[in-house]
């Protein structure tokens, strides 16, 4: 049993089509599930199975059930070794990892905001200078015009620049330093949440992010 993961966010909330919307907290999954009329519940949970192997570990690759269970069904799943868990005055409940918004289909967006993985999204890990694919390893940030010289920290100052380049390019201006850039670099507009979801806080969300 671990108490303490009542208010971890480990908990990936879907909407009605089961598209990833957000994460919750273990105490905000176990309100929503228990929320509402038996008939019409805010939300819920999905009972994620997996194959147990003939040595008797678990195959986490694919689950072998997926089905979404109302809280009263909830209560009676039976808690399996790698389960979170957490013991009531009556019970010991599993800990959900997975929930479904059941009254909500729609998409929230948001706008992003500047950042390293803001910037390689956005230029598709493409050098802006000589239009190779650097990757995160291989590129970095680059300020079009340098800080120390007035440059600020803007989707329209910043670019994905390979290292090799960003080194030579240094606190100097493009044209300086005999470079172009392939597209004046823009801010994007509003993004699906769920575009700002990408790593898996538990096993279970691998299975709902995208790929």
């Amino acid at each position: 049993m671990n108490q303490d993961i009542i208010n971890k966010a480990v908990v990936l909330s879907l909407n009605r089509v089961w598209q990833p919307i957000g994460h919750r907290t273990v105490r905000q999954a176990l309100v929503a599930l228990m929320g509402g009329g038996s008939g019409n519940p805010p939300a819920l949970g999905l009972d994620i199975d997996y194959e147990v192997q003939p040595d008797g570990s678990v195959n986490f690759d694919a689950p072998s059930i997926v089905r979404p269970v109302s809280w009263a069904e909830w209560l009676e799943l039976p808690i399996r070794d790698f389960d979170f868990s957490l013991r009531t005055p009556s019970r010991i409940v599993r800990v959900p990892t997975v929930i479904v918004a059941t009254q909500f289909s729609r998409m929230p967006m948001f706008q992003p905001k500047p950042s390293r993985q803001a910037i390689f999204a956005r230029d598709g890990g493409i050098c802006q200078y000589t239009g190779e694919v650097v990757g995160k390893r291989g590129g970095n940030l680059d300020h079009v015009v340098p800080k120390q010289r007035g440059g600020r920290d803007t989707f329209e100052n910043l670019v994905w620049a390979k290292r090799e380049i960003n080194s030579l390019k240094a606190n100097r201006l493009p044209h300086e330093a005999g470079l172009r850039l392939l597209r004046r670099p823009r801010q994007p507009g509003p993004l699906p949440i769920s575009a700002a979801i990408r790593e898996p806080r538990h096993r279970d969300w691998r299975h709902f992010l995208p790929r």
